[in-house]
């Protein structure tokens, strides 16, 4: 008989211990109690989940490579101005600011000083970084070594303007912007704006420029003093402001109207600009009380927004102190 066993004149051979015993008889698991349940267990993946979950409540960040990947900036987190001569010029603009972050043993031209002086007289936090921590803050773009911190932009309710111009005993004049995308048409906009006496600037929540740096840097500090609030429906809001009481006056280089011409200037008042080239989408141009254009050369197809904004909320201010 083939093995080992009773007769065989062979040792016979130990017994394997027991698959999923580990090599312990049963009494060496005595006392380790009932399994865990599944959020309990740390390899489960419904605690991973939670896990997961909270932490991105806590940081406001998605935790998951994948979803860092396929996740846009919030229009809620600060943002990041990189380069020694944006950081330097935001700077002296007067843009708010949370911190300034110098790399490591960086080159201190005059630029690097000037920049860390004005922070200094500013209280704005320094904080020295190594170049791995910069490109990540800036996401890749070039920073020569400085990186500028800007907190979120805390926007107004389209309400809120209305109430501006009444605590001031004057004339609400507000600008809105359909389709305006650049950042710095937005700056430039809001210093016309300021020049004018306008009492705010109306922007859509989605597909449109917000207060970002490059708005900042544009304004020239402007946006300091201006408020801008953001609508959630652009047409829903402007139908608002005509309910309560405020004429809406498009602009758009197809109307036959010119803005010269125009007899609600002097009233209660919303402008809006459109997109350079596309002009006013066709809902908002719809719930305008008029729509204008600036007169022009022929062999000019457009004006840029910020240009066909300060034009006429120069004109507006002419209207109203006649």
């Amino acid at each position: 008989m083939a093995g080992g066993g009773k007769g065989s004149g062979r040792p016979a051979k130990k017994k394997s211990p027991t698959k999923g015993t580990g090599g312990n008889v049963r009494r060496g698991l005595e006392g380790k109690g009932a399994t865990p349940p599944a959020h309990m267990r740390h390899w489960h993946k419904d605690k991973a989940r939670g896990e997961r979950i909270e932490r991105e409540e806590r940081t406001g960040r998605p935790s998951s490579p994948r979803t860092q990947v396929r996740a846009r900036r919030s229009e809620d987190a600060p943002e990041y101005i990189g380069g020694r001569n944006p950081v330097l010029e935001a700077l002296r603009a007067g843009v708010p600011a949370s911190a300034l972050y110098v790399a490591l043993r960086i080159d201190n031209d005059d630029r690097v000083k000037e920049a860390v002086r004005i922070a200094a007289d500013r209280g704005i936090a320094m904080l020295e970084v190594g170049r791995e921590k910069l490109d990540r803050l800036t996401e890749g773009a070039i920073h020569q070594g400085v990186a500028l911190q800007i907190p979120a932009y805390e926007y107004a309710h389209p309400e809120d303007l209305v109430r501006i111009a009444q605590d001031a005993a004057e004339t609400p004049l507000i600008v809105a912007l359909d389709g305006v995308t650049d950042p710095r048409n937005l700056g430039a906009i809001a210093r016309s704006a300021t020049a004018f006496g306008a009492h705010g600037l109306l922007v859509p929540s989605r597909r449109s420029a917000g207060v970002t740096g490059g708005a900042w840097k544009t304004s020239a500090g402007t946006l300091a003093t201006l408020s801008v609030a953001r609508a959630v429906n652009l047409t829903a809001t402007l139908r608002e402001y005509r309910e309560a009481g405020l004429f809406v006056v498009g602009l758009d280089g197809e109307s036959t109207v010119e803005i010269g011409d125009a007899n609600l200037l002097d009233g209660p008042l919303v402008v809006v600009v459109g997109s350079e080239g596309k002009g006013l989408s066709r809902l908002v141009r719809e719930s305008c009380d008029l729509v204008v254009r600036i007169p022009m050369n022929a062999a000019a197809e457009s004006l840029n927004a910020g240009v066909a904004a300060g034009i006429a909320l120069y004109e507006v201010a002419r209207h109203r102190r006649r």
